[in-house]
């Protein structure tokens, strides 16, 4: 897999001053975790999903999460088991490549029980995603992909998600926070993601974000991201990579940048997209992932195709960034100092800015460096081009 991949190679050299690399199932967690960039969701009762994890991969998708929870009926349950059973089979029988996949579960017991039902087809899925994740409910999902992972014999990856009530109320926030800390760390080496769960922050107050507003103007929702990111984001070494929330809104048609970008000219900046885009109700996405990459959240959860594009083309590092980062990591500047930008826009403080020049060179690893001259916009309409 790379992230880009589905565009022809003219294309990406004209857009690259460095180009993503190639990654797999089987690459470091660290790369993994910020290669998962839009995770595209989608429900287990689909019955064309193998199908659909085609198409995806082929539109620039490398990470996607089907779906036994939120999304589908509790009275659904059984059939959409019955349903990723023979999707898996069929996507293993064709031998096509596809995205790190991962199925959104329930209850510990049907880790086990997956894994079981999947035999030779479980080579494709990379992990779980486990919901409403606290220090009591996290364990025994834990304890069950671990007995998973022993039995199948590979590795299995999982994504708690932050999502629940004790979370999110102010009086047992620290004690529920402190006991995911203990929990994803006991567990380091299987968690390979935290996801955030905005939706249900929002149900617990009847609250619903309007298009134009982002999480962030949400003031409670936005004070549980910062604690989320303050105990369990940090740049340390004892942090994890936490991914952005979902986006709620999306048109039906999943071709809809096309004919506004016919308009738009490329060579403006990104500003000019997204005047374009405020009609369609992407205004808000745009600034959304934007303010995740501010506030130190990585990728997005997606639920309709239309949005992994906009995400990835913001994951890309730009010329500056990467410019700056490389800067600050020289060897001769390990002794600290402050440097004038190759820019000569800013100044370049060694010592304070070296988590960040390493995380945006694993960024650029991944998502890659795009030219000078290549802004979002670019990166997103050869997207759009591509059939995006």
């Amino acid at each position: 897999m790379r992230h880009f991949e589905h565009l022809a190679p003219s294309v990406r050299n004209g857009l690259f001053h460095q180009e993503p690399v190639a990654f797999d199932a089987g690459s470091p967690a660290r790369t993994l975790s910020v290669a998962l960039g839009a995770t595209l969701y989608a429900p287990g009762t689909r019955p064309s999903l193998a199908a659909d994890v085609v198409k995806q991969t082929e539109r620039g998708v490398v990470s996607m999460v089907l779906c036994l929870e939120d999304s589908i009926g509790d009275h659904d349950v059984t059939a959409a088991e019955e349903n990723l059973v023979r999707q898996f089979t069929e996507l293993d029988r064709a031998g096509a490549p596809g995205p790190l996949l991962f199925i959104r579960v329930r209850e510990p017991a049907q880790i086990t029980d997956l894994v079981r039902r999947l035999g030779p087809a479980g080579r494709l899925l990379s992990g779980f995603v486990l919901p409403k994740f606290t220090e009591d409910r996290g364990v025994p999902f834990l304890e069950a992909l671990t007995e998973a992972e022993a039995e199948c014999g590979q590795r299995l990856f999982a994504m708690p998600v932050l999502e629940s009530p004790e979370l999110l109320h102010l009086e047992t926030r620290r004690e529920t926070l402190a006991g995911i800390s203990r929990t994803v760390d006991k567990y380091r080496d299987r968690v390979l993601a935290l996801r955030l769960g905005v939706t249900d922050f929002c149900s617990a107050y009847g609250l619903r974000r309007a298009p134009d507003m982002t999480a962030y103007d949400v003031q409670i929702v936005a004070s549980v991201i910062a604690d989320v990111v303050n105990v369990l984001g940090r740049a340390d070494g004892s942090g994890f990579t936490v991914t952005g929330p979902v986006w709620e809104y999306f048109r039906q048609h999943e071709r809809m940048f096309k004919p506004q970008l016919r308009r738009t000219p490329f060579a403006g900046p990104a500003e000019e997209l997204r005047t374009a885009l405020i009609e369609h109700d992407m205004d808000g996405l745009l600034r959304e992932i934007q303010l995740d990459r501010a506030n130190g959240l990585q990728g997005k959860t997606c639920i309709h195709p239309s949005h992994v594009a906009p995400v990835h083309a913001l994951s890309v590092v730009s010329h500056e960034e990467f410019s700056d980062a490389q800067d600050i990591l020289r060897p001769e500047r390990d002794g600290g100092g402050v440097l004038r930008s190759a820019y000569t826009n800013k100044m370049n403080e060694v010592k304070p800015h070296r988590a960040w020049a390493q995380r945006i060179m694993l960024r650029a690893e991944v998502f890659g460096v795009a030219r000078e001259d290549v802004s979002f916009v670019e990166l997103l309409a050869a997207s759009v081009r591509a059939g995006v």
